[in-house]
């Protein structure tokens, strides 16, 4: 079946074509690089792995509810909009709801896989080049991972949200060669691992417990990547050229908080115009988006800090965001989080699959002597 089939809006060309800027850098230095980089570049070969043995496809998932949280969590909950709904149109809402997340998960993926590929070709330091190749075939699993999810166990896709593609856009077209590392392993990754863990850590169905888990054990390297290679860029930058970047970020992140309120969900479910908006309204009010959209922030701003963008600018514009607070997370701790997590899904797996070889050995001993 074709991808496009189960679109609920057309998706335009079959190809987005965006013209990028900057140059191809090779770099003729292939002694040792910096030791941190080539430790991530490592654990970045040990932790491959492969979607269709790693992951249990055969578990059930009912698109209609497709994470196993309560309507609490839908905006719209308890609104007079939501009461006058008839539970097909309800049931609807949770189907579209879940289709359209999981599709910018995936169209974001693709988006991070065209960019660290971006990175190999114009980053200057070979350790970079190196890392940001493991990060490329990382991103291609997953998006290969979300897109069997969509297309088997949800049936139903979105196209990329204007928001996330004018992001993907701006990180592309720029010809510096940080500035993809600052769009995607900072912003868009950031927001990434922050939206999976939330969903990751709700969601009581254990497909999509396993997808996210092992997603954001490799999403957590890649973060980690971008941090180091910008840290150690950023030092050098003058103040004019910081500033840039500070305008980056705070565009940047006013997207992806305003992406969060997929209209187009609304749009699609044959509601009335007034009804979208009503939809809308409850939306933004709703305490559990509110939030929602804070956690979101908790990897960027940390993040952002660290890199060394932290003028007073950019900290009122996190205020203004109500996400300030976040820059007191740990980015070690949550990376660690991320990995034992899904090492411990891994282990419970192993462990349920040996106590059912063993029973099966026991049953055939068992047959035998009867026999």
């Amino acid at each position: 079946m074709s991808t496009h089939e189960l679109y609920t809006i057309p998706a335009g060309l079959s190809t987005w074509d965006v013209e990028t800027a900057g140059a191809s850098r090779f770099t003729w230095e292939y002694d040792d690089g910096r030791d941190r980089m080539l430790a991530l570049y490592q654990k970045g070969k040990d932790k491959q792995w492969d979607s269709t043995k790693r992951i249990d496809w055969d578990l059930e998932v009912d698109p209609y509810n497709v994470l196993g949280v309560p309507d609490q969590t839908i905006a719209i909950y308890g609104t007079p909009l939501w009461e006058r709904m008839s539970e097909k149109t309800r049931q609807d809402v949770r189907l579209h709801s879940a289709a359209w997340q999981f599709s910018q998960f995936l169209h974001g993926e693709q988006g991070a896989m065209i960019c660290s590929a971006k990175i190999v070709e114009s980053v200057p330091d070979l350790d970079s080049k190196f890392y940001a190749a493991t990060q490329t075939m990382d991103e291609a699993r997953h998006a290969e991972t979300y897109a069997r999810f969509l297309q088997e166990k949800v049936g139903l896709a979105y196209p990329i949200n204007e928001h996330l593609k004018a992001l993907l856009d701006s990180t592309l077209t720029d010809s510096r060669w940080d500035m993809p590392y600052l769009g995607m392993q900072v912003l868009i990754e950031g927001l990434a691992l922050a939206a999976f863990g939330v969903m990751r850590d709700i969601t009581t169905k254990p497909l999509p417990k396993q997808i996210l888990a092992y997603v954001m054990q490799d999403e957590a390297r890649h973060v980690a990547f971008g941090r180091m290679a910008l840290r150690d860029y950023y030092r050098d930058l003058s103040e004019s050229e910081l500033r840039e970047r500070e305008d980056f970020v705070i565009e940047g992140c006013y997207l992806m908080r305003d992406r969060l309120r997929g209209r187009e969900t609304w749009e699609n479910l044959g509601l009335s115009k007034p009804e979208v908006e009503e939809a809308m309204e409850a939306t933004d009010k709703s305490e559990y988006l509110r939030l929602f959209r804070s956690l979101l922030f908790s990897r960027i701003v940390p993040c952002v800090k660290d890199i060394g963008l932290w003028s007073p600018r950019l900290q009122q514009a996190y205020a203004d965001m109500g996400v300030l607070e976040m820059a007191g997370q740990s980015l070690e701790a949550l990376m660690k989080q991320d990995e034992d997590i899904a090492d411990r899904l891994d282990a419970e797996r192993f462990a349920q699959e040996e106590a059912e070889r063993h029973a099966e050995v026991a049953d055939t001993i068992a047959t035998g002597s009867s026999g």
